[in-house]
């Protein structure tokens, strides 16, 4: 048999100048790991079609798609890291699956938008199937758009007729059934897990339960199954890398999707199914109990107004960019919000929400919805609420529950389409508010003015919501599932509101509330006595004194630290003056912010800055970072601040100003090895030297190859500062907002505690002291086990302060020496925190 195709000339998609692949500044391309071809330097902005043939590939971004024709896949890429832009600036006029002619337009975009924006507009044309191609010329000079040839592709011999076609052919591969594991089915976190992993293939991935079939990388068409365990389900792939991916998927499915058998459901922290109460008279409504606590006050209630839209819009293309845009802002909102959270239950659940703002099926169904000239909110609002009340009509309780998620990421852009810019949070009018409503969002939630609220019930949601999990981390006392009698309450009515039980009382007497406001006191008391001693030195029964600092963000942070007992700031984090701008702050907006701060603390208190520590986990939209595969293991802390030399170089000199009558010391982060070390101190002893000052200069060990570098490092700094959070993170390869991960993400790890400990006797040994800023110095669990450990010093959260000092005088240094070595030989987490819960008792 002859081949079908022998030679296929490829048409230039865009006007421009040719360029070598070989010279395009991503590595990706120029060393052809993506496929051969060539680049255009663009000087037009409507990309035609090159071939003819079918679009097998269109990015979410828009940025990029793919044609194949006669068996070779060409693969058109729009500029460079254009990815970031997540689709704006991009207007495609084609879909997957469509048949196109050759010089057809695909994709049009906004050459000025992306050219400011992305870190280069040149083109690159591939073919990522290189195996079909058995040679190719490339063209040189300027080209027009769909008329000038600038491959030729010589083609391999076309399989033959009858012979067994490829996958890439369609052929679809069915994986092995798996019957679910998973304690409570195929919830939200297993199924995040799931969808996260079928993205990494390029296979159309699709998940199977008898008939019904659902796209395996979206979460809310998974979680629509409402798959139990034991179920049988099975992974249909089809696509170049089918048999992988479903070989992958179904293993992970057969291995719980990072639950193993018996586990609760990771994103829950109270039993599955909790039991309403039962009310004891017409005064009590029941719910379930959803976070612990009495609380004394009076009802609010609260109906959030619905937000106003138009159904018509101005076109599909307009309402297209409204809605990208839209999406695109909701997503850097909640990246922003993940990144600040301190708070572990904070940063899975809005991980969750950041998926659902990427979920192909949910967007897709909004994008669908703009045919026949619906407005982008309108598009969007139908989109949100199809697929919550879908959710809310399943029997699985979990899955009723993660209908909230859904509406709270809905409320979020549709906000952001209305023009208001962010869902208003709850206002509470009156002091010792407990506040009433149809149901509260993980975003209401959070947004709740602590100094106010003192307890919250829904009528709907139940215990293992993500508002619920956000309650118990705040330490607010909330029912969910309540009688909806509650809401015709009168705003006002005096009720109590017990979180233990799920009971909400109205007019309670004077007997019960006698007896609540004992408990709340003696609570209340135990805090008061920790704050009134909280001014004292945090000193061990047997006289070892440990510093007891504050991580800040500011001047107010600094002042309320000191108002707490704070020593300290055992960690200004200078990074939240570079966030959400369009520039960097100059040296005198820097000095005045540091200033600030270091007059709140006087002259004796020791002030801790850490330089700035951003990076591509982390990224500001002002600089050219380039998008990294893993950017935990990136350009990031000093490795940026070393790459971006003026700027590293104004802050240094912004942080060295304020030496004058402060105690300051310098502390550079993400240090892996003397020769940045050594970089950095460079660059502070030029700029210190032009000055006339001086301070003290330490470092964060969070890299476990510094922990082990201890005894060489520490004769070049004065101190050393451990950040258990990322310390965690890299020993034990797991990211502490990963789905699947998290659980297991825990700085009580063994191994983690003898990183901790060596850098303590490499730090005592050069005669210079050690602190912990990360979350672990904030368990007052955790703190007999980390002096022990020999921590010098404590760095904690404002609110912390008073009980880890209290904790402090508790115990002598010598009882948490032996706990120490003690503690050190077990060999899991779980181990550790058992002991500690034991001594604790």
């Amino acid at each position: 048999m002859t081949p079908v195709v022998s030679r296929l000339e490829i048409l230039s998609p865009l006007s421009g100048v040719l360029v070598p692949l070989d010279t395009v500044p991503d590595p990706v391309f120029a060393q052809k790991m993506a496929g051969d071809g060539i680049s255009i330097d663009p000087t037009s902005c409507e990309v035609l079609a090159p071939v003819a043939g079918v679009v097998t590939q269109l990015h979410e971004a828009h940025h990029a798609l793919a044609i194949t024709c006669g068996g070779v896949e060409i693969l058109i890429h729009v500029g460079i890291d254009t990815v970031l832009l997540r689709g704006q600036g991009f207007t495609p006029m084609v879909k997957k699956g469509d048949t196109v002619r050759a010089g057809q337009p695909l994709l049009s975009f906004d050459a000025d938008f992306v050219a400011g924006k992305a870190k280069s507009l040149l083109t690159q044309i591939v073919v990522a199937n290189g195996e079909s191609v058995r040679s190719m010329t490339t063209a040189t000079g300027l080209v027009r758009a769909g008329q000038d040839v600038i491959l030729t592709l010589e083609l391999a011999d076309a399989p033959l007729a009858g012979s067994e076609p490829s996958q890439t052919s369609g052929e679809a591969v069915l994986s092995e059934s798996v019957n679910l594991p998973n304690p409570s089915g195929m919830h939200a976190r297993p199924a995040a897990v799931l969808a996260a992993k079928a993205k990494t293939y390029s296979a159309d991935l699709r998940l199977q339960r008898g008939t019904d079939e659902v796209n395996a990388k979206s979460i809310v068409a998974i979680m629509g199954l409402s798959l139990r365990k034991g179920e049988a389900v099975r992974i249909k792939a089809t696509g170049p890398d089918a048999a992988a991916a479903a070989a992958a998927l179904a293993k992970l499915l057969a291995e719980g999707c990072g639950e193993k058998a018996g586990d609760p459901p990771a994103a829950s922290m109270a039993p599955v199914s909790t039991p309403a109460a039962t009310p004891r008279d017409a005064n009590e409504f029941a719910g379930v109990p959803a976070s612990p606590g009495l609380a004394v006050g009076h009802v609010q209630q609260y109906r959030p107004g619905d937000i106003e839209v138009q159904e018509q819009g101005a076109g599909q293309a307009v309402e297209l960019e409204k809605l990208q845009a839209a999406l695109g802002m909701a997503r850097q909102q909640v990246d922003i919000a993940r990144r600040q959270a301190t708070d572990d239950s904070k940063v899975q659940i809005l991980g969750a929400h950041y998926e659902l703002l990427d979920d192909p099926e949910l967007t897709g169904l909004a994008t669908a919805g703009l045919k026949d000239g619906k407005s982008a909110a309108y598009a969007w609002r139908e989109a949100f609420t199809h697929y919550a009340a879908q959710l809310k009509a399943l029997d699985n309780p979990l899955l009723r529950e993660r209908a909230g998620d859904i509406r709270d990421v809905g409320r979020r852009v549709l906000a952001l389409l209305a023009g208001a810019g962010v869902a208003q949070a709850p206002m509470v009018t009156q002091a010792e508010t407990i506040l009433i409503a149809e149901e509260l969002s993980p975003s209401d939630t959070a947004a709740l003015d602590r100094a106010m609220v003192r307890g919250f019930c829904t009528t709907t949601g139940g215990a293992t919501s993500h508002a619920a999990i956000l309650a118990r981390s705040l330490g607010i006392p909330a029912i969910f599932g309540l009688d909806e009698a509650a809401l015709a309450l009168a705003d006002g009515t005096l009720v109590l509101l017990d979180g233990d039980r799920g009971i909400l009382r109205r007019d309670p007497g004077e007997g019960e509330l006698a007896k609540a406001k004992t408990h709340m006191a003696e609570r209340a008391m135990q805090r008061e006595q920790e704050l009134a001693a909280a001014g004292k030195p945090a000193v061990t029964t047997d006289g070892h004194a440990i510093e007891v600092a504050a991580n800040i963000r500011n001047a107010q942070e600094a002042r309320d630290a000191i108002a707490s007992g704070g020593d300290g700031v055992g960690l200004l984090r200078s990074e939240f003056l570079f966030d959400k701008r369009d520039s960097a702050p100059d040296e005198e907006e820097q000095y005045k912010a540091y200033a600030a701060v270091a007059e709140a603390l006087g002259p004796q208190r020791r002030m801790v800055i850490r330089t700035l520590d951003v990076g591509g986990d982390k990224p500001l939209s002002y600089l050219a970072m380039p998008r990294e595969d893993n950017p935990f293991l990136g350009v990031r802390g000093i490795r940026l601040c070393l790459e971006q030399p003026d700027l590293f170089r104004t802050q240094l000199r912004a942080i060295l100003r304020t030496a004058p009558g402060s105690n300051l010391h310098i502390m550079f982060p993400m240090i892996a090895s003397l020769d940045e070390l050594r970089a950095a101190k460079g660059y502070l002893a030029e700029e210190a030297a032009a000055l006339g000052l001086s301070a003290k200069v330490g470092i964060m060990i969070e890299v476990p190859s510094a922990a082990l570098l201890a005894d060489a490092l520490a004769p070049e700094v004065d101190f050393f500062s451990i950040g258990s959070n990322d310390l965690t993170q890299y020993t034990l390869a797991m990211d502490r907002g990963h789905p699947k991960l998290a659980k297991q993400a825990d700085a009580m790890h063994p191994a983690v505690l003898r990183l901790m400990a060596m850098t303590a006797e490499a730090a005592h040994r050069h005669g210079k002291w050690v602190g912990l800023c990360g979350g672990l110095a904030s368990e007052v669990l955790a703190v007999p086990l980390l002096v022990g450990l020999g921590m010098d010093e404590l760095s904690v959260s404002v609110p912390s302060i008073p009980a880890v000092k209290a904790a402090v005088g508790r115990v002598s240094l010598a009882e948490c020496q032996s706990l120490a070595a003690e503690v050190r030989k077990l060999s899991t987490a779980a181990e550790v925190r058992a002991r500690l819960a034991a001594l604790a008792q």
